[in-house]
């Protein structure tokens, strides 16, 4: 099951998806393969992934607490970012060896290799970006501002990570022929990984004023 959907109407289908095949006993009529359920960790159970990073860095959260989550996506041994960087410089590199420029006219694995040379530069200055944006953090404001400065601005984020949708748990089906009903196993599916339930058993941390946040684990040096 992927990290990211491109709408919550899609993570309510594959969810919907997910309640038939486990009333069936993950036997759907006319499918020969069974559902491939790939089990994904709450964003809080690492916070150092990039979707742990994303959870951490709230609207309420400090000028400090978000320095220091871009210094760890920018760090230079272990950042994400980084590591995208080089992922993109080694398919660029892949495309290299595999040049050919004996028709000037009609070259694609030239093309190729241009986007992704082109998509490397773009990483490295958003890099640098990000560096800049690191050492100005600390001017922002730690408090809300009034919204009516806000709508001078659009909102940048368009993806909900698939846990705020549906939730992270893992989801049990019930044994077969519990309680003699396939209509009482769908129904139980239906209530245990349905987006309502999982957004009952999933507290934000913005809104949770009783829980205290979950304290990452001591940062390494970072390293330029």
């Amino acid at each position: 099951m992927p990290e990211f959907y491109p709408s919550i109407g899609e993570a309510v289908g594959a969810a919907l998806q997910h309640n038939i095949r486990l009333a069936h006993g993950n036997e759907t009529p006319g499918l020969d393969k069974p559902l491939q359920i790939r089990h994904l960790p709450h964003p809080s159970s690492d916070p150092y992934s990039v979707p742990g990073m994303i959870a951490r860095l709230t609207e309420t959260a400090t000028p400090n607490e978000v320095a220091e989550i871009i210094e760890e996506v920018n760090g230079a041994l272990v950042g994400a970012l980084p590591q995208l960087t080089e992922l993109v410089a080694a398919a660029a590199d892949w495309t290299r060896v595999r040049l050919t420029f004996d028709d000037p006219n009609h070259n694609p694995t030239f093309e190729t290799w241009t986007r992704l040379a082109a998509a490397h530069g773009m990483l490295l200055d958003v890099q640098e970006q990000l560096e800049i944006a690191e050492d100005r953090i600390a001017a922002c404001p730690a408090e809300l501002t009034d919204p009516r400065h806000h709508e001078m601005v659009n909102v940048l984020r368009t993806r909900e990570l698939l846990s705020d949708v549906l939730g992270a748990d893992p989801v049990t089906p019930a044994p077969p022929n519990a309680d003699g009903t396939a209509e009482a196993n769908r129904q139980r599916a239906a209530r245990t990984s349905s987006p309502k339930a999982a957004t009952q058993r999933t507290t934000s941390p913005a809104s949770s004023a009783d829980t205290p946040p979950s304290t990452p684990p001591p940062r390494a040096p970072r390293t330029r």
